[in-house]
């Protein structure tokens, strides 16, 4: 474990600063999680820089190269074996860590043998790999009971003797998220987490089992519902409040759990809505809105309206909007919450005065802010107009209507795109018609989304005109709605025509258009161009290595002198009208992310791009220089999940399948246990989180700052 008293004082070293720093901030993230992210620096109690012998460093890269080509040859392959069996414990964690992302079940026996590794970290990290190489049957033939009972056997057999908690931990997080496929599995690794927890236990020890039970609960549970006793424990562990940080994450792992089983009970839900954690409040209202009736509490949700922290109040909201007996109540919650200090309540409270249309309260909230437009024109100031028209759509059609022109006619893009998504709900195909030639192609997709709907076939060529429109947006919606067209002349000498544009522009980031374009040529009996069709895109895919090995251009290689420089870097983003917040950058975990990052950053790529997706209770997301998410940078990147959890304040990178990410990044506002280990994680917000809550859709990226060596 590493020294509670050690604090960034006690250092001059940049990375064990940065380490350390994120330590402090992130409190509740497994001390063995941040070892392993440090790297080999925290050794049996105690603060080592272990040293670095010149000659391992070429090993070390030669490592990183072959993963980042995804270990294309027989040659790669050889490097990353022989890194995970090197004798210098930094070199074999980062040979077992590639050979895990490569998903690969056919890999698992050259990670077993780490499992006994001398040193825990390497330990911690070859079960980790084990279960993201086991993940890779998801897109094979599923195992069979008597390979998936080799994999199982070395995690428990390590897990009887092993010493360290935090290796005890990441075992039982990767027994709860191996691809089981029969209950009597499930069973059994249900077994294994309950029998480890009657053992005496840590605080990292009761992290793994809830991690692993979660992941099981989530993931196996039309498979096997979870026992009464496991059931017990996530209680048992629900109510453990005194257990710090760490314990927080604890709670609310296996508050999660419960929920996702239907077993919470009032008491449960009682004791989580007074935690002092403002997450496992917001879990208490999702618990109390997600059970079936009569154990819905409707109550509960009450109360949580005016919990201080803006996530409960959301979600309080969203929970009286679903359960049946407090609709009403709902309504008049929403109205009064659309005047909360906080804009981002106050929008969610306007998204949910949509069904409000008994309620003159609700109607009349709606209309006075789709009316008042006076500084719609001032930065960070249309919101509220915008998402009040969508929702007076749906609540009063004539109202909305009456008011549609002043957005249709608007000089802000936004307002246009969210006129086209009321007119889609009022079913106004003159508006949708206009709007589909709308100078933005945001605008136009909204629309022809909208026709689509409301249109179908009659809009044809309208869609069929959409196809020679550069944003890749717009031709994959027009695409997908030409699908079993009766124009099919028509339509497929326009699909053919986009296709090669794409194809020539040899642009990766735009394979959803090209997908898209595929699949509505085969709906009417066309192939694209022999060989250049677009398939699956992961890492084990014919075309995902050749994009991988077209990838490999100059601002993307991975360098030793990159490595050194980027040791241990912050970013410093600042959002224009709303403030700055701060990243640490995990290069030791996601070394080509980072190294991608931190050259477009410092090229000024980000700067003046927008965050264009805001989902409250979620995740921010942004880095298009298209405002939206079919528009990146041009090349892929290579994911690389790790040990690093998408807990609140975790930076990541987008992506639609495996290795497509196009430099997007988005940041969670909460604990997302379900994208852990599907999603990379590259940074940590270190401060500012509060900037982060505050950010609105279309918000400016003044610019991004690499700090190194302070």
């Amino acid at each position: 474990m590493i020294r509670k008293t050690l604090t960034t004082e006690d250092t001059e070293d940049t990375e064990v600063k940065t380490c350390l720093l994120v330590h402090e901030v992130q409190t509740d993230v497994s001390l063995r999680v941040l070892r392993v992210l440090c790297g080999s620096f925290f050794f049996a109690g105690a603060v080592a820089l272990v040293p670095v012998a010149a000659s391992a460093q070429p090993t070390r890269l030669a490592i990183l190269q072959a993963e980042d080509r995804r270990a294309a040859t027989l040659n790669d392959l050889a490097i990353l074996r022989s890194g995970a069996r090197s004798g210098d414990p930094q070199t074999a964690q980062i040979g077992v860590r590639a050979l895990g992302r490569l998903e690969r079940p056919s890999l698992i026996p050259d990670i077993v043998p780490a499992l006994r590794h001398p040193l825990p970290e390497v330990r911690a990290e070859a079960a980790n790999a084990i279960g993201q190489a086991a993940q890779g049957w998801k897109k094979e033939k599923p195992p069979t009971a008597a390979a998936m009972d080799a994999v199982v056997a070395p995690l428990v057999a390590r897990l009887n003797v092993e010493a360290d908690a935090g290796v005890r931990a990441a075992i039982c997080e990767t027994i709860g998220r191996l691809p089981y496929t029969t209950a009597a599995q499930v069973e059994t690794a249900e077994r294994t987490l309950v029998d480890v927890a009657a053992r005496s236990l840590s605080i990292d020890d009761r992290l793994g089992i809830a991690q692993g039970l979660e992941a099981l609960v989530r993931l196996q549970r039309t498979l096997r519902a979870p026992s009464d006793e496991a059931i017990a424990l996530l209680r048992q562990f629900a109510g453990r409040s005194n257990d710090g940080a760490t314990g927080a994450r604890v709670r609310r792992l296996s508050l999660e759990a419960l929920i996702t089983a239907s077993a919470t009970t009032a008491n449960v839900r009682r004791a989580a809505s007074r935690d002092p954690d403002a997450q496992m409040r917001r879990l208490a209202m999702r618990a109390a809105a997600t059970m079936p009736p009569p154990e819905a509490d409707g109550d509960l949700l009450k109360i949580g309206l005016a919990d201080p922290s803006p996530l409960v109040r959301m979600e309080a909201l969203r929970g009286l909007q679903t359960v049946a007996a407090t609709r009403d109540a709902a309504c008049t919650a929403a109205a009064a919450a659309t005047a909360d200090p906080e804009t981002q309540v106050a929008l969610f409270a306007l998204d949910q005065l949509a069904p409000c249309r008994d309620a003159p309260d609700a109607i009349a909230r709606l209309v006075s802010t789709v009316n008042d437009l006076s500084n719609a024109g001032a930065p960070r100031s249309w919101h509220r107009a915008a998402h009040a028209l969508v929702a007076l759509a749906t609540a009063d059609a004539g109202r909305a209507a009456a008011a549609l022109p002043q957005f249709t006619g608007s000089r802000i893009w936004q307002l246009r795109m969210y006129a086209a998504r009321a007119a889609a709900t009022l079913k106004n195909r003159d508006v949708l018609v206009a709007l589909a030639k709308d100078d933005d192609d945001n605008v136009r997709e909204a629309a022809v989304e909208g026709l689509r709907k409301i249109a179908g076939h009659d809009a044809d060529e309208i869609y069929i005109a959409e196809l020679a429109r550069p944003g890749n947006q717009i031709v994959r919606v027009a695409a997908l709605a030409l699908d079993g067209t009766p124009q099919k002349d028509q339509a497929v000498a326009a699909l053919k025509m986009a296709w090669q544009r794409l194809v020539a522009e040899s642009r990766d980031n735009s394979h959803d258009a090209r997908d898209a374009i595929a699949k509505t040529l085969a709906s009417l009996g066309i192939a694209p161009a022999a060989g250049r069709g677009p398939t699956s895109v992961g890492p084990g895919s014919d075309r995902g290595r050749t994009l991988l090995k077209n990838l490999r251009t100059s601002h993307n290689d991975l360098t030793a002198e990159d490595l050194r420089r980027l040791a241990a870097p912050r970013a410093r983003v600042t959002i224009r009208g709303a403030g700055t917040f701060e990243l640490a950058l995990f290069t030791m975990q996601a070394p080509a992310t980072v190294l991608r990052f931190v050259h477009l950053a410092e090229s000024g790529y980000y700067n003046g791009l927008t965050f264009h997706r805001i989902v409250p209770n979620f995740v921010i997301q942004g880095g298009s220089p298209g405002a939206n998410e079919y528009i990146g940078d041009v090349t892929f990147m290579r994911d690389e999940v790790g040990l690093w959890p998408h807990v609140r304040g975790a930076v990541g990178i987008s992506t639609r399948g495996r290795d497509t990410g196009d430099a997007q990044i988005f940041v969670d506002l909460i604990d997302n246990p379900r994208l852990d280990h599907e999603y990379t994680v590259f940074a940590q917000v270190l401060n500012g989180m509060d900037v982060v809550d505050q950010v609105l859709e279309g918000d400016v990226i003044d610019k991004i700052e690499i700090v190194i060596g302070q």
